[in-house]
């Protein structure tokens, strides 16, 4: 599960990370232009040396660069960072998007809750934070199986705090 729990933790007490899964790492990234690139020519062995290629090759360069622009957005806009720090009595969510200003929240950890809506909120099995008069997401970006896991180590840890 893409998250990390860092027990004493350089100038507080406990860290939670969550970051989103990512299937196909770099070098897969680059195994899949190559691939999409060789398939691509294969149609134009039996064009070379004549005009044709020239008129079918752009096209095979197009969807190779489409493909590359796709995947290089699908890391970007997948460069979501939260992070749940413990620092004495205050709790700290800080939400960094892929673009946009970066998010924080806090409250102290006596009145901090979090709560799963089975259904109602933009995912299932949505998870909130709820304290300060407020109610954040957390982990909205995960997996529905994800959440469900991060709901019961948020409990217990609250819990436990």
């Amino acid at each position: 599960m893409p998250h990390n729990w860092t027990p004493n933790a350089p100038d507080t007490k406990v860290v939670l990370t969550l970051w989103p899964y990512r299937s196909l790492p770099r070098k897969g990234f680059a195994a899949m232009i190559l691939m999409a690139f060789l398939f691509g020519t294969v149609p134009l062995y039996g064009l070379l040396g004549t005009v044709f290629l020239w008129g079918i090759l752009p096209f095979i360069l197009l969807m190779v660069a489409a493909l590359w622009w796709g995947l290089e957005r699908s890391y970007k806009d997948g460069d979501i960072l939260e992070e749940l720090r413990l620092d004495g009595d205050m709790l700290t969510l800080t939400h960094r998007p892929a673009r946009g200003e970066t998010q924080t929240w806090e409250c102290n950890i006596y009145w901090a809750r979090p709560e799963m809506h089975v259904h109602g909120g933009p995912v299932p099995h949505y998870v909130t934070l709820t304290g300060n008069g407020r109610t954040v997401e957390i982990g909205s970006f995960l997996s529905e199986d994800e959440r469900k896991a991060l709901y019961g180590e948020l409990h217990d840890f609250l819990k436990n705090a």
